[in-house]
This record gives C-alpha cells, sequence and structure tokens, in this order.
C-alpha cells in the first residue's frame, strides 16, 4: 500500500505502466471511444459533505470503460498477430469491449463467456461480431479456458486486467477525470482484478505528484469476492477458492500481476462493501441521478454511502466516483431493486401464521392499510411441515416508507396479536 503521498516523492517507483504510456493510450484512443461526462451528484453531496461528481463509464460504447483498454492492446498488435485473430474471457463488459474494438480493427474475436452470463452481455458480444463460446461457472474458469485456446490455435490471447497496454487504456479515463474536475482531492472505484484502478492510479497520481499535491485512490471490492485486502496484507497475490456476488463485472478471485504491482505502490486504501449496500447503491443511482448502472459499477457509490472514507480517516472535498459499467441483465436489476429496497427499509416481507377461519386476512389487510403500507403480493398456504391442523401460514410483501415506518407497520401487527416474522 502506499506510504506517505505521491508529492512527497520525487517520482513514481518504476511500474510497469507510466504516464507517458496513458498518454499514448489517449491518442490511439480519439475518435475511437467517447469522453464521458462528469455529472455532478447533489444527493450525494448532502450525504457526504463533499463535492460528489460522478464519472459516467456507464455510457460509454459498448457499456463500460473496457472498450479503452482492449483497443489499445490490439492496436498495438502486428500484421501476422492480427491475421491470428485473438481470444478473450469474461463475464460480459471486458467481452463487448473485445468484440467492438476487433469489428473496428477487422480482426476475428473468439469470446469464452461463463455460463449463466447475463442473456443481454451474451448477445450484445455476438452482435458485435464475436463468436461465443460458453464455458465453466466463472470468470477464472473462463479463462483458463480461453488462455488453453490460444496456446492451441495461435490466437492472441486479450487479458481483461493483467497487461501493461490493457492498464494503459484503462488509465486514459484518470486523464480526463483531472480534465474536467481540477480540483477533486478522492477518487473511488471499483476492482476486479485491478485494472482499472491500476491504470487511473498511475494516471492521477503522476499527475498530483507534478502539481505538487496529493490525491487519494481508494479501491472498493464486493466483501464475497474481494482478494485485494489478503494480497495486500500479503505483500503477494493471494487467490480466493470461492467468490460469490451480485456484482459480476468484480467477480475476479485473483488479482492480475501487474495491477498489483501498482496498485500496492499507489493506491492510498481498499475497502469492501455488502451485498445489502451494492444493492443500495443502485437503486440510489436509479432514483437520484437517473442512473443505470450495473452492480458492479456502483460499488464507488455504496463506499460512499456506508461512510467508508471516514473510516479510512478521509476527508474529502471533491469527490469522484466512478461508474464503471451500466450493461446489467433486466431480470438481475428486478432482484437487486427489490434487495435495494429491502436494505434500505422500504420493502418488507413477513410471514405470519395464524388460525384458519373467516376474517383473519381481512383484519390484517385493514391493519396494513391504517398503517399506510402499500401490500404487493400475498402468499396463503395451508400445507407445510410446521402448521397443525387449522393453522394457514401467511406471506405479506408490502412497500413502506422506510425503517422507522416498517416498525410502525410490525409493531401495530403485534399489538393486534400477531406474531410477524421478518423475510430477508
Amino acid at each position: 500500500m502506499a506510504t506517505g503521498t505521491a508529492a512527497d516523492r520525487a517520482e513514481l517507483p518504476g511500474l510497469p505502466v507510466t504516464l507517458a504510456d496513458i498518454e499514448e493510450a489517449r491518442q490511439l484512443l480519439d475518435g475511437v471511444i467517447v469522453p464521458t461526462p462528469l455529472d455532478h451528484s447533489r444527493a450525494l453531496g448532502r450525504l457526504t459533505g463533499s463535492v460528489v461528481h460522478l464519472k459516467c463509464e456507464n455510457l460509454q460504447r459498448a457499456g463500460s470503460f473496457k472498450v479503452r483498454g482492449a483497443y489499445v492492446r490490439m492496436a498495438k498488435l502486428s500484421e501476422d498477430e492480427r491475421a491470428r485473430g485473438v481470444v478473450a474471457a469474461s463475464a460480459g463488459n471486458h467481452a463487448q469491449g473485445v468484440a467492438l474494438a476487433a469489428s473496428k480493427l477487422g480482426i476475428k474475436a473468439t469470446i469464452f463467456m461463463p455460463r449463466g452470463v447475463a442473456l443481454p452481455k451474451l448477445q450484445a458480444t455476438k452482435d458485435h461480431g464475436a463468436e461465443v463460446i460458453l464455458h465453466g461457472n466463472n470468470v477464472d474458469e473462463a479463462l483458463s479456458e480461453a488462455q488453453r485456446y490460444a496456446d492451441e490455435s495461435g490466437s492472441v490471447f486479450i487479458h481483461p486486467f493483467d497487461n501493461a497496454d490493457v492498464v494503459a487504456g484503462q488509465g486514459t479515463i484518470g486523464l480526463e477525470i483531472l480534465e474536467q474536475d481540477p480540483e477533486v482531492d478522492t477518487l473511488v472505484l471499483g476492482i476486479g482484478g485491478g485494472g482499472l484502478l491500476a491504470g487511473v492510479a498511475v494516471a492521477i497520481k503522476e499527475m498530483a505528484r507534478r502539481q505538487g499535491r496529493h490525491i487519494n485512490i481508494i479501491g472498493v471490492q464486493a466483501e464475497n469476492a474481494a482478494a485485494y485486502p489478503p494480497s495486500l496484507a500479503a505483500d503477494a497475490v493471494v487467490p480466493l477458492s470461492h467468490v460469490s456476488t451480485i456484482a459480476d463485472g468484480i467477480a475476479v478471485g485473483k488479482p492480475g500481476q501487474i495491477p498489483f504491482q501498482i496498485i500496492k505502490e499507489l493506491v492510498d486504501g481498499v475497502v469492501t462493501v455488502s451485498e445489502d449496500a451494492i444493492a443500495n447503491a443502485l437503486v440510489f443511482l436509479l432514483e437520484r441521478s437517473k442512473m443505470v448502472v450495473e452492480p458492479a459499477g456502483v460499488v464507488g457509490v455504496a463506499a460512499l454511502l456506508e461512510g467508508k472514507l471516514a473510516e479510512l480517516g478521509i476527508e474529502s472535498k471533491h469527490t469522484v466516483a466512478v461508474l464503471s459499467g451500466g450493461n446489467v441483465d433486466p431480470m438481475l436489476m428486478l432482484k437487486v431493486i427489490q434487495s435495494g429496497l429491502a436494505a434500505g427499509g422500504r420493502y418488507l416481507t413477513v410471514k405470519i401464521s395464524l388460525r384458519d377461519r373467516p376474517g383473519e386476512l381481512s383484519n390484517i389487510s385493514r391493519i396494513i392499510s391504517e398503517t399506510e403500507a402499500n401490500v404487493t403480493r400475498v402468499d396463503h398456504s395451508r400445507i407445510g411441515g410446521s402448521l397443525s391442523m387449522g393453522d394457514v401460514t401467511i406471506t405479506i410483501d408490502m412497500e413502506t416508507r422506510g425503517p422507522e415506518h416498517s416498525e410502525q407497520v410490525l409493531g401495530r401487527l403485534r399489538s393486534s396479536g400477531y406474531q410477524p416474522i421478518v423475510q430477508h
């Protein structure tokens, strides 16, 4: 982990990616990508006490930042390498980035994606002209198969994050941010394998050093897919045995060697956020910023909402959170929205056991109506291992105005003689 500030050191340590590499990458990307907007979030500003901007890479071509690194890597291939084609593996965003870059460069692309990949990401990758092969149950298994395929076929393997050209391409986001918000003092962004964080860190830290100031760079991982904290603690890449998160874009169990080398030198902190926090952040962005962002893309906002900067002792005045992608399966979106509402205390599900007699359901409905909660679903069951003859169980889903309102509903049910059990 970084020690001291970038301004304190005469120069950045020798790293596999330099600011010059990122500036060259930016030239290669001219006319290929779109410089994405920096959106001012007043809602986040009120909650954090900082001026907060959102770097909207969810509006990038192919729906995420990934096309930057993929194009830079592939634009540097020799004619012989281009003729052999490229192969990659991804849960979606890198796949689309490689497929789009390949179509622009006239290169044949074969993409391995894990089984169960979101259908919109699968179809979008095919629509860009790539051949898609489904393999494995996660990104790491697809990566291994893609590497084997490259060895056998002679195709050039385009790694999603563990390559210097890829990291340099992602780092161009850092240059844009500094131009759009010269006063930024803290950046918060997600980490999967680490390519985005590493590239942005090189760009930001070197520019800050030249300006004689310090800019905080904070990485965020889903707590159920967080390989960087143990790796940084061990000062070596430590793979996870299992990852499980709704943020499929950062569900990576092993940091890249090149990103890890950069991140351990330059990044000021790595924090984790829960699944509930991710879901809550996604709903927050939908409601307050009118932004459709995938779970992996909202982890920076989740960290801000959870007060992670304060936990690190950082008092930011100008904060930027990177929304890294907007490719989300509509079915997953439905589940995440419900989870986010529940995490925010605005969606309540209760199970109630009662005697099977006329008027009971009507009475419960009346109580809920009087508390002004809105019932969205009722399930009525007379069968169950825990039910006695003459008993029924009802499960009720309802919308509430927040945690206090939920407690009011539960309190009224209890005071009326019922024993509601909250379902999570």
